[in-house]
């Protein structure tokens, strides 16, 4: 049987919003698209119903074809000089969710 699928899910409560957008997202688009990923949902207005992360930012899915895939981008070495990037716009959290067919 195949792998399942996996879901990066990502949180982002930013300090600065328009440096992440010019620097990290058109760098980091492409280099998920090559490993495999897209994404799926891009969204604003975060709701944190429960638990210690902030509201108000914003979370973004995107879809692997499995969890190798996933973690082959997460530990590359083009995504490490990609994320420095993202270093001083904000709080992040980054989870892995696989999802076998239902």
């Amino acid at each position: 049987m195949p792998e399942p699928r996996c879901y990066m899910i990502v949180l982002a409560n930013f300090t600065d919003r328009d440096r992440f957008l010019a620097d990290y997202q058109p760098a980091v688009a492409p280099l998920i698209e090559a490993f495999g990923g897209r994404y799926i949902m891009i969204g604003r207005g975060l709701q944190v119903l429960e638990g210690a992360f902030p509201s108000g930012g914003s979370s973004v899915i995107s879809v692997w074809p499995d969890r190798a895939a996933a973690l082959a981008f997460w530990n590359s070495a083009e995504y490490a000089e990609v994320k420095k990037f993202r270093e001083g716009t904000g709080a992040f959290q980054v989870v892995l969710i696989d999802a076998p067919e239902v």
